[in-house]
């Protein structure tokens, strides 16, 4: 195992991969080094005198620049390095691409739950969802009613209604009683699940803010894995159910999944109201009861690419590995969503110059000026990204840790470039405006249609959604062997020169069309990681 790296043959700083002693000389490229001081792993020194006002450069561009001298061999923090970035514009360019060898995957499929809109689905679950947060605590009326009762939770307040409808369905079909012991089998084994979303959203605020909460809800309900919804109401807030329905129209025209509105306002008694939503409910899930997997190209799958608890290793292996899946999935007609726009920065030239259409990168351009000049509205910025567990593990300005992030797309072409909470449409590499925050960011990704999503993480991070499902993919191996509940993927191969960037995207794919076709479960799903918080277009990094 080699003890340092250097990324791009321009760059004036080397990569520690291990803990590097005081003193101890370092040999690279024919090159000798003396540490200046101890180098933690995934920690960078400088292979020259960087004197105040130097650039650092990193992956072959600006990710900082010195404002205390910092000699050869000397360690970079906080302290001796601030952010800076390379600006960006639109030029003329001519980007050529070409694509990897797919011919191994070209015939290979998925088991999904195919929707009549010609999506695939590799899960299949019913919504239940408030357009306004009073609702909150109706949605967890029906989640009590509901889990246990069909064999996916704790029986409470409204489960004797449930159990009645069971026994009278049961009574009709071959499916059995449902047992009185405290596990239930699964009366419905072809539905993954009823998903309870709540949030604080759908009034107050702006008209912007239950606009976009309507269209990431929209989103859901037209998302393949989802059979129908049951939307609760209160009536009288601005996340009005015609606003829902309006954006709902705008992702499927024709909208031919069941979409059951109850108004509380209209309906009087909230037991009335719920009593409604109960037998109406079961009813949508005796129907999608009635799908069951078949298989489905590779073409059909939607991957969101994220990372969070980034560490100094995550833009040498794991990121770069999802960047080769992505390069994959492009070249099967597949489509992939890269997100996190203030991890984006200094890397935007780049993203700019890989837009097939003009249009698309004159508005990627607007969505990260107009992002940054907001954050920097409330006396913050892009540069204020990293936090506490990302600078201790080697990434000590936003610059350095985006040159990293950026790796997840791979080197094709982009597609698509979509402002939140838009919906993917185009195959390839698609960008989607949202913070770098990871639920926020996972939530409008699998808005977007994303039916699977990769996660990168280097410190750790439990983060899953709740009908699509979260592969957690490590950066190294002291990670997936430190918390393995929740790590799917490691690729602590790669830094130790074990296995290469192409042989983990390969494997990663493999594990992407088990996870898909339902043969596996990830371990954010085990664990019933269901998170979900809609970004309400606020500065949040």
């Amino acid at each position: 195992m080699e003890k340092v790296l250097q990324i791009d043959p321009r760059d004036n700083v080397l990569v520690a991969l291990t803990n590097l002693a005081a003193g101890e000389p370092i040999s690279f490229a024919g090159e000798s080094y003396v540490p200046a001081t101890t180098i933690p792993a995934k920690h960078k020194f400088a292979i020259e005198d960087l004197a105040i006002g130097a650039k650092v450069i990193m992956y072959g561009g600006v990710v900082g620049r010195v404002r205390e001298a910092i000699p050869r061999g000397g360690l970079l923090s906080t302290r001796n390095v601030q952010h800076d970035a390379t600006d960006f514009a639109r030029v003329e360019t001519h980007f050529q691409w070409t694509p990897p060898d797919v011919t191994r995957w070209q015939h290979r499929t998925f088991a999904g739950y195919h929707r009549e809109d010609g999506q695939v689905g590799t899960r299949n679950y019913w919504l239940v969802i408030p357009l306004v947060f009073c609702e909150n605590r109706n949605v967890d009326a029906l989640r009590e009613a509901f889990e246990e009762e069909l064999g996916y939770g704790r029986p409470r307040k409204y489960s004797r209604q449930v159990r009645d409808l069971v026994q009278r369905y049961s009574q009709q079909t071959s499916v059995p009683q449902p047992p009185t012991s405290a596990t239930r089998e699964r009366i419905f084994p072809n539905v993954d699940g009823i998903r309870f979303l709540t949030h604080q959203g759908g009034c107050g605020g702006t008209r912007q803010d239950s606009q976009a909460l309507c269209g990431l809800l929209a989103g859901y309900i037209h998302h393949p894995n989802v059979a129908g919804a049951t939307v609760l109401s209160l009536g009288c807030q601005n996340a009005q159910a015609t606003t829902l329905f309006d954006e709902l129209r705008k992702r499927s025209p024709i909208n031919n999944k069941p979409v059951l509105l109850f108004d509380q306002q209209q309906s009087g008694l909230e037991t009335t109201m719920l009593s409604n939503a109960i037998e109406a409910t079961f009813e949508g899930l005796i129907e999608a009861n009635q799908l069951v997997r078949k298989p489905a190209p590779i073409s059909k799958l939607t991957v969101g690419l994220k990372c969070g608890g980034s560490d100094g290793f995550s833009g040498l292996s794991a990121n770069p590995a999802l960047g080769q899946v992505s390069d994959l999935l492009a070249a099967l007609r597949a489509k992939s969503i890269l997100s996190e726009f203030p991890e984006l920065c200094g890397s935007e030239q780049n993203l700019i110059d890989r837009c097939s259409n003009p249009d698309d990168a004159d508005r990627f351009i607007q969505l990260m000026r107009d992002y940054n000049a907001r954050a920097k509205a409330v006396h913050s910025g892009f540069e204020m990204n990293p936090s506490p567990g990302n600078i201790q593990d080697g990434l000590i300005t936003d610059a350095m840790k985006s040159a990293g992030a950026a790796r997840k797309s791979g080197i094709s072409p982009v597609r698509g470039v979509l402002d939140y909470p838009e919906y993917v449409t185009s195959d390839g590499l698609n960008l989607l405006c949202t913070p770098g925050n990871d639920v926020e960011c996972v939530t409008a990704q699998v808005g977007a249609g994303a039916n699977i999503v990769l996660f990168t993480t280097g410190l750790g991070t439990p983060t899953g959604n709740p009908i699509a499902p979260v592969i957690k993919v490590a950066t190294n191996t002291r990670l997936a062997e430190h918390m393995p509940d929740i790590i799917d993927v490691d690729t602590g191969a790669i830094i130790r020169g074990e296995a290469t960037i192409e042989q983990l995207g390969d494997s990663i794919l493999e594990t992407i069309l088990e996870v898909a076709s339902g043969i596996t479960h990830t371990k954010a799903e085990l664990l019933g990681q269901n998170d979900f918080i809609p970004w309400k277009r606020g500065v949040s990094l």
